[in-house]
């Protein structure tokens, strides 16, 4: 029977080249000349931390490793902007990365494709969702429907069966 998985899965190689795209970006931009403005990963944690002077830098800053996440194919709605905090002289904000599902967003994309009236069966197993069904018509119309939705992560198909 024809199935396929749901998951959220975050390739860090292409978000650490985002990164690195930025920080070269900065270092050519003329307006960031003599400043202090630095972006940098942490992929143990998951977290990109920008610091800069201001304000406006720290916008600007976070509009350009966006426009990098768009040129590597990465989601955007893999970003999860904290609050920017003042500390001494700098503005540092810290960025989150979501990967994977978890149980809350498992259990809502789970009741949308039940609610969507079509005929799939779909079951939650740990950080991904399975979907089942006789014809692979349904299967792609499911994931055709999921994809126009909003559930605030990027959202992947893999492990699709005959």
């Amino acid at each position: 029977m024809p199935s396929f998985d749901i998951v959220s899965e975050l390739e860090l190689f292409e978000v650490n080249h985002a990164v690195q795209n930025t920080q070269k970006e900065i270092a050519t931009r003329f307006d960031f000349r003599g400043q202090d403005v630095s972006i940098e990963l942490n992929e143990k944690s998951k977290e990109i931390k920008i610091s800069t002077e201001s304000d406006f830098q720290c916008e600007q800053v976070y509009n350009m490793l966006e426009n990098h996440f768009y040129k590597r194919k990465i989601d955007v709605q893999a970003l999860d902007p904290q609050k920017a905090a003042a500390s001494g002289k700098h503005i540092v904000q810290v960025i989150k990365l979501k990967d994977g599902l978890d149980s809350d967003s498992a259990k809502k994309i789970n009741k949308a494709i039940k609610e969507s009236g079509i005929k799939v069966q779909s079951s939650i197993q740990g950080d991904k969702i399975r979907v089942t069904d006789k014809k692979r018509d349904t299967l792609q119309t499911i994931m055709a429907f999921l994809k126009e939705q909003q559930f605030g992560l990027p959202l992947q198909f893999n492990n699709f069966k005959d």
